[in-house]
């Protein structure tokens, strides 16, 4: 199974039986303990321990996760590491039980977007003295992926990096078109669509009714200048005005021609990356095996559709989970391994990934694929810390998206119908969350 199938079920559906088994984990803990452990000093030198450490880097990033794992014990001779790697999906369904089994690892990593709901229920503590003594603040970071990593109050995450959704190209389809600059807005993006099919690509760029395209309509309702969810998880409003025009240009893809109208999930990217298609909308975890598939291809910013630039991203995130029986040494250990990791997350780069800290990033992407992309990361956008949102959003707005797309209803009438939808599960989710 491909890193992108994988990723896509997790969005798809893990999370709705991940949101099942936190049930196990009681909401006794909202707002959580600080983590034990004394006072943190950004050092460790305690006895010898073994750190326990689960991540779902199971994909083409996971063989650089491994090497910073690797660098940092052999900088650290008293903290071994034992790397648990599993499938995302698998990861969300088990951490909650483990951790309430007192079974659960020494710390980890997880989706900014699953930070609150594991915080809720009481499978992971704050993390506030960590930033402090880092000094980690907003100014290193983007304020968007700094501010999400907050819930009631704390912090739950440190940002190991920001992954968004790019616009690929196909730069030989470019050349043959006469296009000579990746487009940057509707009137420029459209233009292109023009040549690349005037030029004998028929169908230059494919829209997915499946993912990631509920992930391009939460762009597009950015750009547009709404927003797809109230902040304290009361209600959807995807179905605003924004979100209508935005689902209505998505449809005009199929409408005008450029886009075939029916297109299955994962297939515009498989059809980009054969040279069938010119343009692609996908993750920057792509951007690996587009390099290793020999294929002509450029990155650039997804264009502003709407009247501000503003495109989707998600961000990995150290976590420390509750622990039943804290050992102080183990715990400033895992510290130090967060910390450790922070300082060098250029190594992550590598990964395809966009190191969290402005500091590091400097350093390391200039003439990456990922630079230009990079180089918007103050028009990243985040869902809101809002518990149990995720298996909403599988469950009402890429349903909306989907029927909208393949033309089953019209962009207006899906909203609407899935918004309220959503708004009666986010008040469910706030009574079952204790908001």
């Amino acid at each position: 199974m491909t890193k992108r199938l994988r990723f896509t079920r997790f969005i798809q559906g893990a999370a709705i039986a991940a949101v099942g088994a936190l049930a196990l984990a009681g909401c006794s803990g909202q707002g959580g303990a600080q983590a034990p452990g004394g006072e943190f000093t950004g050092e460790y030198d305690g006895p010898e321990v073994t750190l326990q450490y689960w991540n779902g880097f199971t994909g083409g990033d996971g063989p650089f996760m491994e090497q910073m794992v690797e660098q940092f014990m052999a900088e650290h001779d008293n903290i071994k590491v034992e790397s648990t790697t599993q499938d995302w999906a698998d990861f969300y369904q088990k951490l909650p039980a483990a951790v309430t089994a007192g079974e659960g690892p020494d710390v980890g990593v997880m989706h900014l977007d699953q930070l609150a709901t594991m915080a809720a229920r009481n499978v992971i503590v704050p993390v506030d003295d960590l930033a402090e003594e880092l000094d980690l603040s907003a100014d290193d970071f983007s304020e968007e992926v700094w501010d999400a990593g907050v819930y009631n109050d704390a912090r739950y995450g440190i940002p190991l990096d920001v992954h968004s959704l790019a616009m690929y190209y196909n730069t030989e389809h470019f050349a043959a078109a006469g296009i000579t600059e990746p487009p940057t807005d509707a009137a420029s993006f459209e233009d292109a669509l023009a040549k690349l099919k005037a030029a004998g690509f028929a169908t230059p760029f494919w829209m997915p009714a499946l993912w990631p395209g509920h992930l391009m309509e939460l762009s597009l309702i950015w750009q547009n200048g709404g927003e797809p969810y109230a902040e304290d998880g009361a209600e959807a409003t995807f179905d605003s005005p924004e979100g209508v025009e935005a689902l209505t240009w998505m449809r005009s893809m199929v409408d005008e021609g450029y886009s075939p109208a029916d297109v299955a999930i994962d297939a515009q990217y498989v059809a980009f990356k054969n040279g069938e298609t010119s343009i692609t909308w996908d993750g920057i975890w792509q951007i690996n095996d587009l390099t290793e598939s020999g294929l002509p291809f450029a990155a650039a910013p997804v264009p502003t559709i709407g009247a501000e630039p503003a495109v989707w991203a998600n961000s990995h995130n150290f976590f420390l989970p509750r622990q039943t029986q804290a050992d102080a040494n183990t715990v400033n250990a895992a510290k130090v391994f967060i910390a450790w990791m922070s300082e060098n997350s250029g190594e992550w780069a590598q990964a395809g990934m966009i190191p969290a800290r402005e500091s590091v990033r400097e350093s390391v992407l200039e003439g990456t694929v990922q630079q230009p992309i990079a180089e918007q990361i103050d028009n990243m956008r985040f869902l809101p810390p809002v518990p149990g949102l995720g298996p909403v959003q599988a469950e009402t707005l890429e349903v909306a998206v989907a029927d909208a797309v393949l033309g089953k209803a019209s962009p207006e009438e899906a909203l609407t119908r899935e918004a309220d939808r959503a708004s009666q599960l986010m008040e469910e989710n706030l009574e079952k969350f204790g908001e």
